[in-house]
């Protein structure tokens, strides 16, 4: 952000002023105190770390590695053939594990 050093400055005393008039509008703001209703239904779906999830099924189709993929034998990631970078003997490295 480029700062103007030819403005006119603010005194200690124009700065306190300003801080006291903002403090005033925020105390007068009648929305101030209200909560909005929307933030708290959604609060209300979130899942906290360690919840008990025990009753939850979730269906996910899985498929077996395709011919143009192969299974990087440092992350142990299923990626496309493109992404090999190093074989040493049998294994095969992409390109974030090659190294």
């Amino acid at each position: 952000m480029a700062t103007d050093y030819d403005a006119p400055r603010k005194s200690e005393e124009e700065l306190s002023e300003d801080s006291i008039e903002a403090l005033k509008t925020r105390r007068n703001d009648k929305n101030s105190g209200k909560v909005d209703e929307d933030e708290v239904e959604a609060a209300e779906s979130f899942e906290l770390p360690g919840a008990d999830l025990s009753h939850e099924e979730l269906t996910v189709r899985v498929l077996p590695k395709q011919s143009d993929e192969f299974t990087c034998a440092g992350c142990f990631l299923v990626r496309h053939r493109s992404q090999i970078v190093e074989r040493r003997g049998n294994d095969e490295y992409c390109m974030d594990c090659a190294g």
